[in-house]
């Protein structure tokens, strides 16, 4: 069998062919049209591997594909071009570079949800996009009111009933074109609220409750809604061998730098599941608000502690973190969120 690479673009993609040998048999760009690479991938021996990185319009690309007789791999984009380690970069580079990976057995991978995952995922990745308006809009709002000395602190949800009731009297004590604008931005963030209702409740008739669905709705903060963001963007448990896989492909593992007895951890990686990280962050959130009232006794101990040290957003990754590496339990046992026992020795 022959090794395929493709470097996908917009409107073009650039394949090339080597035989097991290394041996190039073909290189040329394919001009992006419904069925070229289908028919191209016919071409050459069935189930022939065939590599794709992880770009934004990998879907259709592994469809066809599949439907010309290959197999689809798709490529993590960063490993592989730190494993090529090419200083100049171009699509006759970039193919060759996972064709060598490809010979040499190296190729990094990463999971192909099925087509009937990638289609489910809309729901809940759109939701999630809308929630993030929501909050960009209402920070908006208080940041417009903050100029001119207003607070909207007499209730604990500022956007409720009498919350929006409280933002409009203080709007009419803005200055003309302030108030204009204030205006439009409550207008955005209602249509931006009607949306996500009218998404959750797709969400709710599309996706029928499970047993894994409802373990995790039994965790802190994670509600029926981010639930099912979860168990979409997982899809597969079985992919991961431990907690702390599922919490670093969510983006929630700080980096480590460590050298000569010295440690230094940095930021979270950029490059590792957005949406579920989102979605661990936002349940992480409301945990941490409703710890007294529902008694989650360890969050408050983490959010406590780290917020001491670090400060609040730090402990709210580590919140979120926790509630990761719960979610891969639940989902392993098959049994509802439980808080970790305190060790004796510690």
């Amino acid at each position: 069998m022959e090794n395929i690479a493709l470097d996908v673009h917009k409107h073009y993609t650039w394949g090339r062919v080597e035989n097991p040998q290394g041996q190039q048999l073909y290189a040329s760009r394919l001009a992006h049209g419904r069925g070229c690479i289908k028919n191209f991938v016919q071409r050459w021996t069935p189930g022939s591997p065939v590599a794709v990185e992880t770009v934004g319009n990998w879907y259709w690309v592994v469809d066809e594909i599949e439907a010309g007789g290959g197999k689809p791999q798709l490529v993590n984009a960063r490993l592989a071009k730190l494993m090529i380690g090419n200083v100049n970069k171009s699509d006759k580079l970039d193919a060759k570079g996972l064709n060598l990976l490809q010979r040499t057995g190296t190729l990094p991978t990463v999971w192909i949800p099925p087509s009937g995952v990638r289609d489910a995922r809309e729901l809940p990745r759109t939701r999630m996009v809308f929630s993030r308006q929501r909050t960009q809009l209402k920070n908006r709002v208080h940041a417009t009111l903050s100029k001119y000395g207003y607070v909207v602190d007499e209730v604990s949800d500022a956007f409720g009933k009498r919350g929006r009731q409280i933002i409009e009297e203080l709007s009419s004590k803005l200055p003309p074109h302030t108030k204009q604008a204030l205006d439009h931005v409550l207008d955005q963030l209602d249509e931006v609220m009607e949306n996500l209702k009218a998404i959750e409740t797709d969400m709710i008739n599309a996706f029928a409750p499970c047993s894994q669905t409802t373990w995790l709705e039994s965790a802190p903060g994670i509600g029926k809604i981010l639930a099912v963001v979860v168990w979409t963007e997982i899809g597969s448990i079985e992919r991961f061998n431990r907690a702390e896989q599922l919490a670093s492909y969510s983006g929630l593992v700080a980096r480590e730098h460590s050298s000569g007895g010295k440690f230094y951890y940095g930021a979270v990686r950029r490059d590792v599941n957005v949406y579920l990280k989102r979605a661990f962050v936002e349940a992480a959130g409301s945990a941490i608000q409703n710890r007294q009232r529902c008694g989650y006794q360890h969050i408050g101990r983490l959010y406590e502690r780290i917020k001491s040290r670090r400060g609040h957003n730090r402990a709210k990754v580590a919140v979120a973190r926790h509630l990761a590496e719960a979610s891969f339990w639940m989902l392993k046992k098959g049994e509802p969120y439980r808080e970790p026992r305190l060790s004796t020795q510690r």
